[in-house]
């Protein structure tokens, strides 16, 4: 059997240039170059070799729930907290207490926030 390693999210986005500057402030993620096409496709390094993919379709109807989401993990979650209270960013629990961190039975603390088209993203102190 093959062994695999992860290597990419892809997302569907109503305003790509948004995204990007909205995942570039919050995350301080980097650009780097699409090496697939010449398509608007915009790629941005997760680091390690991971990278977040965010597609132009401006005439897609997005839909997200809160289980489809794509979790990060950062060993300072609190400094990571007051950076989305700098940026008057909502974040939530996983029950959507709005300003709440939560902390799951086996002991990783999380946060929920939303991106400009209504992705979920989780930011965990699993490191």
């Amino acid at each position: 059997m093959s062994s695999f390693t992860f290597n990419h999210v892809a997302l569907s986005v109503t305003e790509v240039n948004q995204s990007v500057a909205f995942y570039q402030k919050v995350l301080q993620l980097k650009e780097i170059e699409n090496t697939a096409s010449n398509s608007k496709t915009r790629w941005l390094s997760l680091g390690d070799g991971k990278q977040l993919h965010l597609i132009p379709r401006p005439d897609f109807e997005i839909r997200v729930n809160k289980a489809v989401h794509f979790a990060l993990s950062t060993a300072d979650l609190g400094q990571f907290i007051e950076h989305l209270k700098a940026l008057n960013i909502d974040y939530s629990d996983w029950l959507g207490t709005v300003k709440k961190d939560y902390i799951r039975q086996d002991g990783i603390q999380q946060v929920y926030f939303q991106d400009p088209d209504g992705y979920w993203v989780e930011i965990n102190d699993d490191v």
